[in-house]
């Protein structure tokens, strides 16, 4: 890949899906210490999707929600290629709130095509589940960073998203679908997909121009220094976060997000 093909959207989204990169797990294995993974919605079932549980950002205990692929057929499969169902997201918010409730800050890993769209999915509330947790996040009281591991897509990333700070890795994208589906809608034809990707503005490039993320995390080290790295980073911000007063850490999240919803329109 040359350095023209690199900056496009289309060679960011094929870097991003590629099957060797690395997912959520293995990340948090080189950057939380002791963690404890916790399962189910307490409603329906446990969605593999999604990993979930409480550990230490070096001293600090925190919270983490992971959407998670696999890294072979098998693994797919049983992750359900990264796509949750509504029992994932009901999960996630049941460990956001209890973190809420012990004072734990939030880190999420986003690593999904988008939600699970299925007839099963849409019977047990996929939309509503989303929905709640958008509402939920926008006034957890504990700080939160969201951190776009591969691909960032539609509402299934919306869902752990809303958040303090966004990071996206130097080579991820983050969207409101894929590009086959935007082609699909705009020119009924998905095989434009690279088309669609070079004109979305889905890169953290992009969207650091567009004031939508905060910082992008280079790949240009071995990953175990890359992630060293994004550890620093998130011990630093985690502690200028948590030095908030409550409320105003609410009201710049509000603001965020009014911002954002500006530029949209």
């Amino acid at each position: 890949m040359n350095k023209v093909e690199a900056k496009t959207g289309w060679s960011v989204v094929q870097k991003a899906r590629e099957s060797n990169r690395f997912r959520a797990l293995h990340i948090i294995t080189e950057i939380i210490d002791e963690f404890i993974e916790f399962h189910g919605d307490r409603l329906y079932s446990d969605d593999a999707s999604f990993v979930c549980g409480i550990g230490l950002l070096d001293s600090l205990p925190v919270t983490i929600i992971a959407e998670q692929k696999g890294t072979n057929t098998k693994e797919n499969l049983e992750r359900n290629f990264g796509m949750p169902h509504p029992e994932g997201y009901r999960k996630a918010l049941r460990l956001m709130k209890q973190a809420e409730k012990f004072n734990r800050p939030i880190i999420t890993f986003i690593d999904t095509p988008g939600a699970y769209c299925g007839i099963g999915a849409e019977e047990r509330g996929q939309g509503e589940s989303i929905a709640r947790n958008l509402m939920e996040m926008s006034s957890l009281k504990v700080p939160i960073i969201a951190i776009v591991v591969s691909e960032g897509g539609s509402g299934g990333a919306l869902a752990i998203s809303v958040s303090d700070e966004i990071w996206m890795f130097e080579n991820s994208v983050y969207s409101i679908l894929s590009p086959e589906g935007f082609a699909s809608i705009l020119w009924k034809d998905s095989s434009r997909a690279s088309e669609a990707a070079n004109m979305m503005k889905l890169t953290a490039g992009d969207l650091k121009k567009l004031g939508i993320i905060e910082k992008i995390i280079k790949e240009d080290k071995e990953e175990k220094l890359i992630f060293k790295h994004l550890k620093k980073n998130l011990i630093e911000k985690m502690e200028e976060l948590k030095e908030k007063k409550t409320s105003v850490l609410l009201e710049e999240r509000y603001k965020k997000y009014r911002s954002i919803g500006e530029l949209i329109e």
